[in-house]
């Protein structure tokens, strides 16, 4: 069955999205995956996937973990109030998947973490955040 919240958000997601070209490949109550091919703009001097591009695809996946909504047509927004990551292994070249969880939270403020594998399920970093529920 189609989810039709989910194909808005793969046809038409942020700026920020197709600038970068990260997919949501899966959304759900408290889950949502992200595709992302590392692109040769995106690495660093050192020639491995800059750490910002990495933080960004975590965030990403986790803040949408958090405002999943069965409503078609509906949308529901989150702000970053924090998030830390930590990187475990350089990567230069692939597809990476960043899964994110949201593992609680109220009315107005959620908690979610996130993880980022390579193609071979290598776990590359993982991240926690807080998001708040915004209204625009």
């Amino acid at each position: 069955m189609s989810d039709p919240n989910l194909e808005r958000e793969q046809v038409d997601g942020s700026p920020l999205q197709r600038l970068l070209g990260y997919r949501l490949e899966a959304w759900e109550p408290d889950g949502a995956r992200l595709a992302y091919e590392i692109r040769p703009e995106h690495l660093n001097r050192a020639g491995l996937l800059h750490g910002g591009i990495i933080t960004t695809v975590l965030d990403t996946a986790a803040g949408y973990a958090g405002v999943y909504c069965a409503t078609p047509g509906e949308v529901r927004r989150t702000l970053t109030l924090s998030f830390t990551t930590s990187y475990v292994a350089s990567v230069k070249a692939g597809r990476l998947v960043a899964t994110g969880r949201r593992i609680g939270g109220g009315r107005s403020i959620f908690y979610a973490n996130a993880e980022l594998h390579d193609g071979d399920g290598r776990l590359i970093a993982h991240g926690t955040g807080t998001f708040r529920y915004v209204s625009l």
